[in-house]
């Protein structure tokens, strides 16, 4: 069971793509496989002896709460219910999640958060139910409390990649970016590969040296650059990783302009032509794919706030070069 910030998830757009349509039709399916019976050809997705069918049944309940179909999300989580029982730690997760979204109001979430506290007394590494316990903290605005399970998690669990992202997001929303570029930095000894957790990281180093002196500042963005490189390296056309590139060549090379007698600006493995051509090569890559993704429909589909955001720069960095 996943937490609730889509960014802290390791990449798998096509898969969440299925799964939105999915949901879409959920009322549907679901009609048809109540009618029909489990061996019918029509609702073969859903076939239950099939293991596969079951994780596409939790992602189908995931995707209908996300949706605001909480019925359809119920009817998927009875089902998995009577094939797991209602004591099964994700069932469980599920069953909480549920009352969450149609929670009314905060009591009615304080309610969930008592539930899940008599859930953990009695299994205290139920770890589905830790992880919505700290989003459900998180959702009802008590950080310290949030921060403080998180902890306790690693402790028990130190090699959960998710939960060091969830503890850096944390900690980056709470001001304190060094804490946050620990956590990511523990992340991917965990999953070296991950190109969004590299992304992620290079955004709060850059983030980090916009309130930092002009030589820490320097610091932070050639390691922001190095980390955008690496997710780009890893995933070629990930347009987050080309935007944070793009942006944080820009404002080394601004801040290098502006103080160019300062040996501690100036002083780099990464040299002012290494720079413009990393500016440049992020800034071609980013029209290259604007533009295909905005001619075809299907690719347009995924990510528009991330395309229009990437349409918006790039107006910008054509209007001040002229």
């Amino acid at each position: 069971m996943a937490y609730d910030n889509p960014e802290l998830q390791y990449e798998h757009s096509s898969n969440m793509i299925t799964i939105s349509r999915l949901s879409q039709q959920a009322p549907k399916i679901l009609e048809r496989y109540s009618l029909l019976g489990e061996d019918t050809s029509v609702v073969s997705i859903l076939n239950l002896e099939n293991a596969e069918n079951f994780d596409v049944l939790e992602q189908l309940a995931f995707s209908c709460l996300q949706s605001g179909d909480d019925r359809s999300a119920l009817v998927c989580i009875d089902r998995l219910a009577k094939r797991f029982g209602s004591s099964n730690d994700k069932v469980a997760a599920l069953q909480g999640l549920h009352e969450e979204a149609t929670a009314e109001d905060r009591p009615a979430l304080e309610g969930c958060l008592h539930k899940y506290d008599t859930i953990l007394s009695e299994n205290p590494i139920n770890l589905p139910i830790l992880k919505r316990r700290i989003a459900l903290l998180r959702s009802l605005s008590r950080p310290v409390e949030a921060t403080t399970a998180l902890v306790a998690l690693l402790d028990a669990a130190p090699t959960d990649a998710e939960t060091w992202c969830e503890l850096a997001d944390i900690y980056q929303t709470q001001g304190m970016g060094p804490q946050a570029i620990f956590s990511l930095e523990e992340a991917l000894l965990i999953v070296p590969n991950a190109w969004n957790v590299h992304c992620r990281l290079g955004e709060v180093l850059y983030s980090c040296a916009d309130s930092s002196d002009v030589g820490n500042a320097c610091h932070l963005l050639r390691r922001s650059i190095q980390y955008f490189c690496r997710a780009i390296e890893l995933c070629g056309d990930y347009l987050r990783g080309l935007y944070g590139l793009l942006m944080a060549t820009s404002l080394l090379l601004k801040i290098r302009t502006g103080h160019q007698e300062d040996s501690l600006v100036t002083a780099s493995l990464m040299t002012h032509d290494t720079l413009k051509n990393l500016n440049l090569f992020a800034r071609k890559r980013l029209e290259e794919i604007v533009s295909r993704r905005s001619s075809d429909h299907h690719l347009w589909e995924h990510g528009q706030a991330e395309l229009i955001a990437t349409k918006e720069l790039l107006s910008r960095f054509d209007s001040s070069s002229k």
